[in-house]
């Protein structure tokens, strides 16, 4: 008797090891599966935004793709994003084609964009301070944000402008530079709106806190806040070393104002190469120019608007969209009396109140490169 009890016992004490056992497996695949499907797919790639290609080629297999994933830096984990894909049935719909990702996404970033039908890709894209309007459409098409030709149209339409408040001829300079997160297959217009936006939101407390030095320019030049953001699109050119910024904005602002200088033009490479990009069958000097650097037909051309060898003043409107920095530099610029500077290497200018010292320091600019 004694015997058939301590058996009932023993087995009952099995069952309760075999069931916390099976609790515990049960317990940890659920952990897993919830790992793998919560937190994985959120957890970023450890790159710094860095553009990577990826080719996928018809009937390649999920492991493949990941493994090349993983060797470009896209996902860090190729087993467990393998995974991951079959999990949720991506393996059944890879896209064919060139795809373009970064090394910073998440697993399911890449998934939106290797695979058809998992819900609408939001990309991140990153556009850098002085990229032109021209250069922006073509870096939102290679994302899949939107169409470059309509996203151009929209920085155009007059009826847009007028509802943003911009009073220049296109949206140039108002397409704020910062990391964007859009879905795919945005309208133009869309785009637009949000570079937009987020430049009234981020430039706002600037003009807000420079009212003293905007009401200056306004007296002096009889400048708004338009006029500064067209000179600080220059500056944004113009300035590779960001200490120099304000000098080089107060070099720009005393050839408008100084009775020594004359005539009265900024006299400004960048602008010259602008109105090539802006409007390339207006000036005849810009026919055969294909980028890089700017020719002497091309500064000696007045069918060029933007051309500020040969127009005085400001050209009709900013030629980039410049970072906070140029903004500032404009508004907070530094006073002195230059009106000339010539670039001394390394990104840096020496800086001449006369045309005697300038022509000096251009001998020696010249003499040191020899």
């Amino acid at each position: 008797m004694g015997r058939k009890k301590r058996g009932r016992r023993g087995r009952r004490r099995l069952a309760r090891a075999l069931i916390a056992t099976l609790a515990l497996v049960v317990g940890a695949a659920l952990v897993g599966l919830g790992w793998l499907v919560i937190v994985y797919p959120k957890a970023r790639a450890g790159g710094r935004g860095r553009e990577v290609r990826i080719q996928l080629a018809p009937g390649q297999s999920l492991d493949a793709l990941a493994a090349e994933l993983a060797s470009a830096g896209a996902v860090e984990r190729p087993r467990v994003f393998a995974v991951y894909a079959r999990l949720l049935g991506a393996d059944e719909h890879l896209r064919d084609g060139e795809i373009l990702l970064t090394d910073d996404m998440t697993p399911r970033d890449v998934l939106q964009r290797i695979a058809i039908g998992f819900g609408a890709a939001e990309v991140r894209v990153t556009i850098p301070e002085g990229f032109h309007r021209f250069a922006i459409a073509e870096r939102l098409e290679r994302w899949g944000v939107t169409d470059a030709d309509a996203f151009i149209a929209a920085t155009e339409d007059r009826r847009l402008l007028d509802e943003l408040g911009i009073e220049g001829p296109t949206a140039e300079g108002y397409l704020f530079p910062d990391t964007y997160r859009m879905p795919q297959d945005l309208e133009g217009e869309e785009v637009v709106r949000r570079l937009v936006g987020n430049w009234q939101r981020r430039t706002a407390p600037i003009f807000e806190a420079q009212q003293t030095r905007m009401a200056w320019l306004g007296r002096e030049l009889a400048w708004g806040p338009h006029e500064a953001l067209i000179l600080a699109s220059i500056v944004e050119k113009e300035a590779a070393v960001s200490e120099e910024r304000p000098i080089i904005a107060r070099v720009f602002i005393n050839r408008l104002r100084s009775p020594d200088f004359h005539p009265k033009r900024l006299q400004a490479d960048p602008t010259v190469s602008y109105g090539c990009l802006a409007a390339p069958s207006a000036a005849p000097s810009c026919a055969r120019w294909e980028g890089g650097a700017i020719t002497r037909s091309m500064l000696q051309d007045r069918a060029n608007l933007y051309n500020t060898y040969r127009h005085e003043g400001l050209p009709p409107g900013p030629i980039t969209n410049p970072g906070l920095a140029s903004i500032r530099a404009v508004l907070d610029h530094e006073d002195h009396e230059y009106l000339y500077f010539v670039a001394r290497g390394h990104g840096r200018h020496a800086f001449s109140a006369t045309l005697e010292e300038h022509n000096a320091a251009v001998a020696r600019y010249r003499e040191s490169r020899r």
